[in-house]
């Protein structure tokens, strides 16, 4: 029998190498579990897609009820609105089902008939490119908006929505173009 005492360091080394290992996997099994907190926000913005259709189908009916009173140009705005209701509906489809595959847990839907294409290559820098290009539709629906309605609208709103527009166009394509890099460095 040894006359070591347990607590003398040469029985602490040997001991804590597995007690650190054990509190490190727990630590690591918690940091990995941890990408479900994300889950309910992906549902939240599930409920957000069904106000929205809510709303294309109030603003829709509304212009079934009044088309007989509707002017050309109002009813082209909102026309231009249900495509933008439309659009950021399709925005919002792409961060679920592409946010929660990347970030939260796979989708099983191998061999689904109706499994979207670009969700074999999803990655974080290609959510970001196709927000990127959802935004600047948006923007643009919001553009030809304050154009058709040009008399109503303050040309300084206007430069503006220019602006905006084409901050979003210049963002979207440096997001490519980096994307466009860090996908060469990743085959090399």
């Amino acid at each position: 029998m040894s006359d070591e005492h347990p607590l003398q360091p040469q029985s602490i080394s040997t001991a804590s190498p597995s007690i650190a290992h054990r509190i490190e996997q727990g630590f690591e099994t918690a940091v990995f579990a941890s990408r479900w907190i994300q889950a309910p926000l992906y549902g939240g913005l599930i409920v957000a897609e069904l106000l929205y259709a809510y709303k294309f189908l109030v603003e829709l009916w509304d212009m079934i009820v009044h088309i007989q009173q509707l002017q050309e140009t109002t009813f082209m705005l909102g026309v231009l609105g249900l495509i933008d209701v439309t659009m950021v509906a399709n925005l919002l489809t792409m961060v679920v089902i592409g946010g929660y595959a990347t970030f939260v847990s796979k989708l099983d839907l191998e061999g689904h008939p109706d499994r979207p294409d670009w969700l074999g290559h999803v990655d974080p820098g290609t959510i970001k490119v196709k927000l990127a290009a959802s935004l600047i539709g948006i923007s643009s629906i919001h553009l030809l908006k304050a154009f058709v309605d040009i008399e109503n609208e303050d040309p300084e709103h206007i430069k503006w929505k220019i602006f905006i527009h084409m901050t979003f166009l210049g963002s979207a394509i440096l997001l490519a173009w980096t994307d466009r890099i860090m996908q060469k460095d990743k085959k090399h």
